[in-house]
C-alpha cells in the first residue's frame, strides 16, 4: 500500500469533524452576509476569488502527488476518501455559495445556504451512523433527516407550506446520482425554488 493510500484510508468512517467543518463554512457565509451587509459586487468578488483559489489548489494537488499527500496529511479530520482523485467538497461548497450569491437576492441566498450548511451534514451523519434502508444515493433515514432539517431551516423565512414543498423537492434531488457535487446542486436548486416561490412566502 502506498503512502497516499494509507493517508486516504485514515479518512474513512463517520467523519464528524468534516460535518462540523461543512456546517461552519455555511454559517460563516450567512453571518458575513447578515452582519457585514456587503454589496453584491463585494460578496461575489470575495467568494469568487476564494472559489478560484480553492479550485486552483485542487487542480494542482491532483496533478502533484506530494501536494495531494500533504493535503491528506494536514487535513485528515476534514478530508474524504473520494477527494483523493476529485475536487474537494469544500471547493464545491464555496463555488455553490458563490453562484448562489451571484444569481439570487440575499433574502433567497441566506436560507438556501443554510439548507446546504445544516441539512446536508446532518443527513450524511445520520445516514452513515444509523441508516439501514437504501434510498437513491443514500439512505431513507438520512433523507428523512435532510427533509426535517431543511423544512425547519426554511420555515421562519418562507412559512410552513413553502418550506415543506421546497424541502421535499430538494430532498428528492439530493438523492439523485447527479454528475455534479451536491454542494453545488443543493444551494442552486434551493435558491431557484425559493426565488420562483418568492410571492408566496409568509
Amino acid at each position: 500500500m502506498t503512502e497516499i493510500d494509507t493517508l486516504v484510508q485514515r479518512t474513512e468512517g463517520l467523519q464528524p469533524w468534516r460535518r462540523v467543518f461543512h456546517a461552519s463554512w455555511g454559517l460563516v457565509v450567512v453571518l458575513g452576509l447578515v452582519t457585514l451587509e456587503p454589496s453584491w459586487t463585494t460578496a461575489v468578488t470575495v467568494l469568487g476569488a476564494l472559489a478560484g483559489l480553492l479550485l486552483l489548489f485542487d487542480l494542482l494537488r491532483l496533478r502533484i502527488a506530494s501536494l495531494n499527500r500533504l493535503f491528506f496529511r494536514l487535513l485528515r479530520p476534514f478530508a474524504s476518501p473520494r477527494e483523493a482523485d476529485r475536487i474537494a467538497s469544500s471547493t464545491w461548497f464555496v463555488l455553490g455559495a458563490f453562484l448562489t450569491v451571484a444569481l439570487y437576492p440575499v433574502e433567497v441566498v441566506i436560507p438556501a445556504v443554510l439548507v446546504l450548511a445544516l441539512a446536508d451534514p446532518a443527513a450524511s451523519y445520520v445516514g452513515r451512523r444509523w441508516g439501514k434502508r437504501s434510498f437513491g444515493t443514500g439512505t431513507f433515514e438520512g433523507s428523512l433527516v435532510f427533509l426535517a432539517v431543511a423544512a425547519v431551516v426554511l420555515a421562519p423565512f418562507t412559512g410552513v407550506a413553502v418550506a415543506a414543498g421546497v424541502a421535499v423537492v430538494v430532498t428528492a434531488a439530493e438523492r439523485i446520482p447527479w454528475s455534479l457535487d451536491d454542494n453545488l446542486v443543493i444551494p442552486l436548486l434551493t435558491g431557484a425554488l425559493l426565488w420562483s416561490l418568492l410571492p408566496f412566502w409568509g
